[in-house]
């Protein structure tokens, strides 16, 4: 069966193309009973619209570009969740690329976006700045640009929706000092993205405050895999180094690290307690469950997609930082 067109419709209703075509993009030229007429025979005759054709009329493409490290674990299908719940009532459609968290495919996935024509992109970049010049560049093409949980260094003016990850590091380390600890492990993320200084940076302040400070208990890595949290502790063990608890970067790393430990017989959080950053729903389904900070992943991306909103409707419009609480939950692992 052949595919319906527009001058399949103009000539079911007698009505121009260019009216059928305009009721279609919801001109407010069109009364409201043509308009009704349009989309009923539409339905009617099975019509499909050709979208490409529609948002070249419109000057929009009704499609927001996602651009994230991974797609593996809960946290960017979370947030994306959240940017759905505010671009699907209103027509958008999601475009999804992930980075691998390797900056040199993150770039060639905004170029992809950018040749899609993408309305705006929301982005969790891999890197604080080695995709600096194609931001500027995109944005300064008029393709808004809005940055969620990790953000580009400073010197971009950019919309932002983040955490204050050293206040919430801070509490969650002091946390375990008040539950006995004195021996905390920071497994540290990759020193490339601003969210790890920022969380080692809550953690030093908070055990120097205690006189606690050891610079051999902050391992650095350079993923954020299960595997890296196992090789991570795997480390300390091998240098003998002491240790009674671990706050990880992330709920993969703080995984890896614990089921390491529980392979090799050590009680938690009896003998070595563990929390993490994130909160995704990872931490809930391990055991003992992983006491985490929890992001608001799904209110977050609630955010951004309104940010975008307001960048599309207005591109000249100032860039804002939203500043989003984190609870700390505590679970079995600490």
């Amino acid at each position: 069966m052949r595919r319906i067109t527009i001058k399949d419709l103009s000539k079911f209703l007698s009505l121009s193309t260019s009216t059928i075509s305009r009721a279609l993009l919801h001109d407010k030229n069109v009364n409201e009973e043509t308009r009704k007429r349009v989309l009923d025979a539409a339905e009617k005759l099975g019509y499909k619209p050709n979208l490409t054709a529609l948002n070249l009329k419109s000057g929009q493409s009704r499609t927001i570009g996602f651009v994230v490290p991974e797609m593996i674990t809960p946290f960017s299908s979370t947030v994306l969740k959240g940017i759905q719940n505010i671009l699907y009532p209103l027509g958008y459609r999601i475009i999804i690329t992930q980075s691998d968290e390797d900056p040199l495919i993150e770039r060639q996935n905004l170029q992809l976006l950018e040749e899609f024509n993408v309305d705006a992109i929301i982005i969790n970049l891999c890197h604080e700045t080695h995709n600096n010049d194609i931001y500027q560049s995109i944005m300064d093409k008029g393709i808004p640009l809005i940055f969620f949980d990790r953000i580009p260094h400073k010197s971009l003016d950019v919309s932002k929706v983040i955490i204050d990850d050293a206040i919430k590091a801070s509490l969650m380390v002091e946390y375990l000092i008040k539950t006995g600890r004195k021996r905390i492990v920071h497994i540290m993320g990759p020193s490339t993205i601003r969210n790890a200084v920022e969380r080692v940076n809550g953690y030093k302040r908070i055990l120097m405050k205690y006189n606690i400070f050891d610079e051999n208990l902050i391992i650095q890595t350079d993923g954020m895999t299960f595997e890296h949290g196992k090789k991570a502790v795997k480390q300390l063990l091998n240098k003998d180094i002491e240790f009674d608890s671990i706050f990880a970067f992330s709920d993969t790393l703080a995984m890896g690290a614990m089921n390491f430990l529980l392979e090799q017989k050590v009680r938690i959080p009896d003998e070595v307690a563990i929390a993490s950053f994130s909160g995704t729903e990872l931490s809930t389904m391990v055991y003992p469950q992983l006491t985490s900070v929890q992001q608001p992943l799904e209110k977050m991306g609630e955010e951004a997609a309104k940010l975008a909103l307001e960048k599309i409707k207005n591109s000249i419009a100032p860039s804002q930082s939203i500043l989003m609480d984190a609870e700390l939950v505590y679970r079995a692992s600490t």
